[in-house]
């Protein structure tokens, strides 16, 4: 595990939270500098239920962990726009110190990832910006749909054969 120096002295960090991301619920798990569990629950997954759980609380939550992932990245976006100090995680960091577990449950990786967070255990893992992650949704949607095109233009030529047409000249104008 990386222990990074920002992190090396436990108590200057208060209340940390893990967050396991699912579909449609996050397990949320808050220790303090102790370890000790402080809240645990389900939130919805979305940005503005996770917000007003944080901020609901009675205690400051210093730190976030999420582990990284394509659907951690809007998440952590808008936890940072909110002014919490989020985290992507190592997905494989992760993994590797949660292993030892014998129940592998959304409740359990939540308590894992904030021990982990509280301990500084963790490589962050940079975030895209929302531009860069805009324009490459749409770079990767104009290949899909040129794609297509050819995949169409292909099945047509195919089609016309059957009937004495080559298909060249009638695929100018697709």
């Amino acid at each position: 595990m990386i222990r990074p120096e920002a992190s090396r002295e436990e108590d200057s960090y208060g209340t940390t939270c893990g967050n396991r991301r699912v579909f449609k619920l996050s397990s949320v798990c808050i220790v303090d500098t102790s370890g000790k569990i402080v809240r645990e629950t389900k939130v919805a997954s979305e940005p503005e239920a996770l917000i007003a759980f944080f901020k609901g609380l009675s205690v400051p939550v210093t730190r976030i962990g999420l582990e990284a992932g394509p659907l951690s990245q809007w998440l952590h976006a808008e936890l940072l726009r909110a002014g919490f100090e989020a985290v992507l995680l190592e997905t494989r960091h992760v993994k590797a110190a949660l292993s030892a577990m014998s129940t592998k449950t959304d409740r359990n990786d939540a308590r894992g990832i904030a021990q982990l967070m509280r301990m500084g255990w963790f490589r962050a893992v940079h975030a895209k910006s929302v531009g860069s992650r805009e324009v490459r949704a749409l770079l990767v949607a104009r290949k899909q749909l040129l794609s297509k095109l050819m995949d169409l233009e292909a099945s047509m030529r195919g089609i016309l054969r059957g009937f004495g047409e080559d298909g060249c000249r009638h695929s100018q104008g697709i």
